[in-house]
């Protein structure tokens, strides 16, 4: 991390969370921010569910919620990057404030609530963009006032459907009341019908992944990836943010919403070994919680990842930790013998079972 980055953060953390968030944004926007240029390295090409990858490491949902800074992102690293959740109607989302730094826990909790343009916008921000090597995912949400949230799913694959290169249907987001219910089994599969109906008549069908949350059963996540592996999904995301609280020390940890960052990533390994083993390496599964290291991206791919997810860690360690994480994996790949990423997907499963 260079002086004027870990300067630029200290600065920002000394803002209000939400408010940093926005000034990010700017400064990608306007150059501001230092951006290395892609990371392509032999041993971290890779495929996932079909669309070829400079590298396995990915911006997950949540950050660029309205799909204003693609261009720079595609220029800071990142294998692919998701962008939303979108809904089909614009929503301001919950009330302020709604993010919150455990910066003891490394950590974050959010109660947006789905804030975002609307699908109509974000659509017409998709479609204007310069394609790249980097793919670009769309993150599906369903409105707060919906009277049928199943269907909003479809609604926005419709919409944004033609200007993406795959989408994520979000059941798992703590913050829309009733949300996570559809995580059912009858419920998913009847939600995930109406999806790949809307998938279908896309110009060019594209991968559709399912992001799972982290406080499910056994028995639940037999059932999703039951239901999982007969809808036709392309993949599936593990995972969103927890409702857990164990072992926080920081001030804000009583907080209402769901928790993100380095708390998150054993439980959310040990989620995405079991959906390892219950799908048997069918479908591939891409990592998401707590990585803010390689040792911990390579972790998750020995667990089952064809690719790994971040977000939070970029709070408190800036968007130089992309490059720093794809080419740490790369060593790592090189000392334990590994040609491919994918020679190493599930290598060490075991040991979260």
């Amino acid at each position: 991390m260079s002086l004027v980055e870990r300067a630029a953060l200290a600065l920002l953390r000394q803002t209000d969370p939400e408010r940093a968030h926005a000034l990010s944004l700017i400064a990608l926007q306007t150059g501001l921010a230092p951006l290395p240029g892609p990371v392509a390295l032999p041993r971290l090409a890779c495929t996932l569910a079909g669309l070829p990858l400079l590298n396995p490491v990915g911006l997950a949902a949540g950050y660029d919620k309205n799909a204003t800074v693609i261009a720079p992102l595609s220029r800071a690293g990142f294998g692919f990057l998701e962008v939303g959740a979108a809904t089909p109607l614009p929503q301001p989302g919950n009330p302020k404030p709604r993010l919150f730094r455990l910066t003891e826990d490394r950590a974050a909790i959010n109660r947006f609530g789905f804030n975002n343009d609307g699908a109509e916008a974000i659509g017409q921000r998709l479609a204007a963009r310069k394609r790249t090597a980097v793919p670009v995912g769309l993150n599906l949400g369903a409105n707060k006032t919906s009277d049928n949230r199943a269907a909003d799913f479809a609604r926005v694959l419709a919409t944004c459907g033609p200007h993406v290169d795959f989408a994520t249907v979000n059941v798992s987001s703590p913050n829309t009341e009733k949300l996570r219910d559809l995580q059912g089994p009858a419920a998913l599969a009847a939600l995930l019908a109406g999806v790949m109906e809307a998938r279908a008549a896309l110009p060019t069908p594209i991968p559709i992944f399912l992001k799972i949350a982290p406080d499910l059963t056994q028995e639940d996540l037999a059932q999703i990836a039951e239901v999982a592996l007969t809808s036709g999904l392309s993949g599936i995301i593990a995972t969103n943010t927890t409702l857990d609280r164990k072992g926080l020390k920081s001030a804000n940890a009583g907080q209402q919403g769901g928790l993100s960052g380095a708390p998150l990533f054993e439980k959310s390994t040990r989620v995405l070994a079991q959906l390892s083993q219950l799908t048997q390496g069918t479908l591939p599964l891409i990592g998401v919680g707590g990585i803010y290291t390689p040792e911990q991206a390579y972790a998750k791919i020995r667990a089952g990842a064809s690719a790994v997810q971040l977000y939070t860690a970029m709070v408190y360690e800036g968007l130089s930790l992309i490059p720093r994480i794809a080419k740490g994996l790369d060593t790592l790949l090189a000392r334990d013998g590994h040609a491919t990423i994918a020679s190493a997907v599930g290598s060490d499963r075991s040991a979260w079972l």
